[in-house]
């Protein structure tokens, strides 16, 4: 009688499911093609923008989005790190800015001195990348110690730094800047298809991807991020792995200011600014959770490609510049919604 009353219950709360909604096919899709969806969103607008704008398919357009990706990959590489572990990085824009200027201010008053110009050039990124890596250090050590939000804690450096980068050479920019730096920003190779910048993008790319999926710091990062109290327990220094996890995000933010500043040839106090939302716009887009525990760096180089080919697209086709945020914006709570579609299919 009472495997009767069980049966008949289980069929009525499958009736209740069924005219509520259940679990939709949709999210059973979604769950099973994962963050793919994103490189069909791609392939889309690779269609859809080359057939308004044919231009799109030029060499000189490539070279454009390519070029114009190359600081948002660097940055959301460093940015998926953190994202993964349910933080966030607001400074990585400023920490950009800051980094170039450095090293591009030692690198003009060491020309000055030096005739020649490889002692400057290896002074001048050691200090980009330390200065980077050092900002990241402190936002590390700010969270672990005083145990404050990283949105607060970032959001304090995006402004300090920003406050910072201004004071360095008065708010001007710094041109006088070794001929490596811009060589190095104009270099290509395969016939010029294949900017150095771009390639240097897309080496931390696979380099920091297998760090993410083939190490035991990687699976340590998705463990924090997954459950940060097993995690301890299961005996993970986790406050030691968040402050490496912030200095490879302020890392990553000195390199991208280095290949900003070799493609402009020039450091700007303004370099950077908002790059931070960009960074974590392809980090989502890319099938990154918010809420930690998900994400991957392939995933994050097909978000930027979008976010690229978004601006690209939008400008050959000759839409109006403001457009393009709303765009961005529009795709990212897309991405938002879809990720939550997906955790809630992977609680039920």
């Amino acid at each position: 009688m009472l495997k009767v009353e069980e049966h008949q219950r289980d069929l009525a709360e499958t009736a209740e499911e069924d005219e509520t909604g259940g679990v939709p096919w949709f999210q059973r899709f979604m769950e099973r093609i994962g963050a793919l969806w994103t490189l069909g969103v791609l392939v889309v607008l690779i269609v859809a923008f080359g057939t308004v704008a044919p231009t799109l398919y030029t060499k000189a357009a490539w070279l454009a989005t390519a070029s114009f990706a190359v600081e948002y990959l660097i940055l959301a590489i460093g940015q998926t790190f953190v994202i993964v572990t349910a933080g966030i990085d607001l400074a990585d824009g400023a920490t950009l800015g800051f980094s170039a200027m450095a090293g591009s201010l030692l690198m003009a008053n060491m020309l000055g001195s030096h005739d020649s110009g490889g002692l400057t050039v290896v002074a001048g990124i050691l200090l980009m990348l330390a200065t980077g890596a050092g900002i990241g250090l402190l936002n590390g050590l700010i969270i672990t110690k005083m145990k404050l939000p990283p949105f607060i804690v970032t959001l304090g450096t995006l402004t300090a730094v920003t406050g910072a980068t201004d004071l360095l050479n008065n708010g001007t920019e710094i041109t006088n800047l070794p001929g490596f730096v811009t060589t190095l920003g104009t270099a290509s190779v395969i016939s010029g298809w294949l900017p150095v910048p771009v390639l240097v993008a897309l080496a931390l790319a696979l380099v920091f991807g297998l760090v993410l999926t083939r190490t035991r710091f990687g699976l340590r990062t998705y463990a924090i991020g997954s459950n940060e109290v097993a995690a301890r327990r299961a005996g993970i220094d986790v406050d030691r792995h968040l402050v490496r996890v912030y200095m490879i995000s302020g890392l990553l933010a000195g390199v991208a200011g280095l290949m900003v500043t070799a493609n402009f040839s020039s450091a700007s106090p303004i370099a950077g600014a908002n790059d931070e939302l960009y960074a974590i716009a392809a980090v989502v887009i890319g099938g990154a959770s918010i809420f930690g525990g998900r994400g991957t760096i392939f995933g994050t180089v097909i978000g930027t490609a979008i976010i690229a080919l978004l601006t690209t697209g939008l400008v050959l086709a000759n839409v109006q510049p403001f457009w393009q945020q709303v765009a961005i914006g529009a795709v990212v709570v897309g991405a938002v919604a879809v990720d939550r579609v997906r955790t809630v299919v992977g609680t039920d």
